[in-house]
């Protein structure tokens, strides 16, 4: 698998992730919402050239996921990337929100059960 640049080079994602397989956190999923930390940590080192690219990404909240898709990158090589920025200070994630509670559901799904019984 690799990913392209926008000089068209390819670069193979164990060098984007200095050989590393599995990210140092557990933070991130598919819908995980990450956002760049505004001002960025001034303490923080340099970060790498796809670094700088999902921060830019990130000015807005953004999902993992589309990280990925728009960065042309496997989600695992995005996810170690995003592991080293949230250590560095540099973002947050913040996990998605329930849609509804199972008490709703069960309240819906009783009011239909009642509304079919009446037909």
């Amino acid at each position: 698998m690799t990913g392209g640049d926008a000089g068209g080079r390819l670069v193979r994602p164990f060098t984007l992730t200095g050989g590393r397989t599995r990210p140092s956190r557990a933070d991130f999923t598919l819908i995980t919402t990450v956002t760049a930390v505004d001002p960025q940590p001034a303490r923080a080192a340099r970060p790498q050239p796809e670094h700088l690219r999902i921060l830019r990404l990130c000015a807005r909240p953004v999902a993992v996921a589309e990280i990925a898709a728009r960065l042309d990158l496997p989600v695992s090589v995005v996810v170690i990337l995003l592991s080293d920025l949230l250590e560095a200070g540099r973002v947050t994630a913040r996990a998605p929100h329930p849609v509804s509670r199972a008490t709703d559901d069960l309240d819906l799904l009783q009011k239909v059960r009642d509304g079919l019984g009446r037909l």
